[in-house]
């Protein structure tokens, strides 16, 4: 009788908002179960700060990362593929390697599945997974994708997925960041090039937290709505993270199959 036991770790930035977290990590992970039902399914978070609001605000504990490779071997798991839902190979993912790999020696293996954008195939597929969301898009109407960004160097992957939509003949999608390039300001003056008169904003991140509900659709006068407001767009916001659509939801099931 074998001995090994099998767990899958997925590993999320987190958020502090229920709904969306409903919506994008908890179907992730309930996915991933049901398409590896010989594994057990472990979940850790990677924001400090959210998982002290959540356990301040509602008395919700999330285990970090160092909390559930514990857990993992109090439950006798040998075992553990970890996947994260981290949108690039940026800071987050280093410092979750690094947590995990600090219990290499109490596992008969640790794996780890890539980040939603690290292939070629990858950008391929969330580039068709947007195109199809919002495949009625009006010649009239730009498409503004709101991603993170960071000062780390994988920061690249907007800028080539923004030059990925242009290549394939989408001139009216336009990918900013909010912490890296390209910035708000680039697009808003590429968007008066194209002469739009509308604009709909949405995330590119695996949940609409934080960033989407104040930084993107936020009454403060310097939010991305009311930046095109000012600059005489009609806004509409969108309000849906890469991780309730099923095309991401796959991509991220596929990555665990490739390291399995």
């Amino acid at each position: 009788m074998s001995t090994t036991k099998k767990a899958i770790l997925v590993v999320s930035f987190g958020t502090s908002f229920p709904d969306t977290c409903k919506k994008t990590i908890d179907v992730i992970e309930q996915r991933i179960g049901e398409h590896f039902s010989d594994y057990k399914i472990y979940r850790a978070w990677t924001s400090k700060m959210i998982m002290a609001k959540l356990l301040a605000r509602d008395n919700i504990k999330i285990n970090n990362v160092t909390e559930a490779m514990e857990q993992m071997i109090a439950d006798g798991i040998t075992e553990v593929i970890v996947q994260p839902t981290h949108v690039i190979n940026g800071i987050e993912n280093d410092l979750m390697k690094e947590d995990a790999l600090a219990f290499k020696n109490h596992f008969k293996r640790i794996t780890f599945g890539d980040p939603l954008l690290t292939t070629q195939q990858d950008h391929v597929e969330i580039v068709n997974a947007i195109c199809q969301e919002f495949s009625d898009l009006p010649s009239d109407c730009a498409l503004i994708l709101m991603g993170h960004g960071t000062s780390h160097y994988a920061n690249d992957v907007y800028a080539a997925l923004d030059y990925r939509f242009k290549d394939l003949g989408h001139d009216n999608i336009h990918l900013a960041t909010v912490e890296g390039y390209p910035t708000l300001e680039n697009v808003i003056r590429l968007v008066k090039e194209q002469g739009a008169k509308k604009v709909i904003l949405t995330p590119f991140m695996i949940v609409a937290g934080d960033h989407a509900r104040n930084d993107m659709s936020g009454e403060d006068e310097d939010s991305w709505k009311n930046q095109f407001q000012a600059a005489g767009y009609e806004v509409e916001c969108c309000l849906k993270g890469l991780g309730e659509y099923p095309a991401v939801q796959n991509m991220l099931i596929r990555h665990v199959t490739e390291v399995c």
